[in-house]
């Protein structure tokens, strides 16, 4: 995966949270760390309102399963050549 443009927001010493827990688990493991993760990690007081709103339209009520929304968001990220 590319690095971020804002390599500071990629390179925070002072990432806190569990999603930079993850991303220091993941980058030990070898894993390329999402994107997103590093937003998460940067500012997660301000984020967490995000990851709330994407885990309401992936896992809220709706007419489509959570699988089939997964697929779409997989199959757009995939158009728009963008790892998911």
């Amino acid at each position: 995966m590319d690095p971020m443009f804002l390599s500071e927001v990629e390179n925070n010493p002072q990432a806190k949270g569990a999603y930079a827990e993850m991303a220091r688990a993941m980058k030990a493991a070898g894993i390329p760390v999402p994107q997103i993760f590093h937003l998460f990690t940067f500012k997660p007081e301000v984020t967490k309102h995000l990851e709330q709103f994407s885990q309401g339209v992936m896992r809220g009520p709706s007419p489509l399963a959570p699988g089939m929304r997964e697929l779409i968001a997989a199959f757009t990220s995939m158009g728009n050549n963008c790892h998911f």
